[in-house]
């Protein structure tokens, strides 16, 4: 699937901005995820709880792809999400800066996930993400409501989203759709429309995740990380 794939592991950063970590980490076909502050930031994270017996919160609220520099000298994602400029609101698959994610304020947890994909695959990847843009494929709030349902009803969660619609894909569906077109499942058990941030974070294929670690972090990304290990070392039992 992959060229030269690498090893599933955890590399922990400190000391860097935002812009720094993503400036030195972000490629072409990596995945972006992003917690933060905002009350649909928390209300994703605490509705993640219900993936993990004690409850915890999740950590990620947010996915995007990382299409790489271009023309203008700047790092651009592609990403389904909400985003506001003034009196004007797009809602659905579009293109923007990296810059977007340099806020310490607002994006308090970043990691990039390196999945080793060949140049062939990152280029699928963009083009089909291009693609939805152009298509004006919509974010939708909906099918973000009918996966909450099935984090409350675990038997629900490989089924069909009770409030799926066509051409509509929230983020971590969006991202999950991008690469199962590269070949690569990202959550196989899940249905493609309940995918969550967190079901993108804990992917078992192959890859490298980098944390950007600060002390007002640094209690969430140690419980990341004691996640993380967990599942490796039952993998590899």
């Amino acid at each position: 699937m992959t060229a030269n794939p690498p090893p599933t592991k955890v590399i922990r950063l400190e000391g860097l901005s935002n812009c720094e970590f993503l400036e030195r980490f972000a490629r072409p076909g990596c995945i972006g995820l992003s917690g933060g502050v905002t009350l649909i930031d928390r209300a994703i994270c605490r509705a993640q709880r219900h993936l993990d017996a004690d409850e915890t919160w999740g950590a990620w609220s947010h996915a995007f792809l990382f299409q790489g520099r271009r023309a203008d000298g700047h790092h651009w994602v592609i990403e389904s999400d909400l985003q506001i400029h003034r009196k004007h609101i797009h809602l659905g698959v579009q293109e923007n800066r990296i810059s977007k994610y340099f806020d310490e304020k607002l994006y308090t947890i970043l990691a990039v996930l390196d999945f080793g994909l060949s140049e062939t695959q990152v280029a699928g990847l963009v083009c089909e993400g291009l693609e939805m843009v152009a298509n004006r494929a919509r974010y939708s709030l909906r099918e973000l409501v009918g996966t909450l349902i099935a984090l409350r009803r675990p038997q629900l969660r490989n089924r069909n989203n009770v409030l799926a619609r066509e051409q509509s894909l929230y983020c971590s569906a969006f991202v999950r759709h991008l690469f199962a077109k590269a070949g690569l499942d990202l959550a196989p058990e899940v249905d493609l429309k309940n995918t969550t941030p967190e079901d993108i974070a804990r992917a078992a294929a192959p890859h490298v995740t980098y944390l950007l670690e600060r002390d007002r972090a640094r209690s969430k990304i140690k419980e990341i990380k004691a996640r993380l290990q967990k599942r490796l070392s039952k993998r590899s039992d």
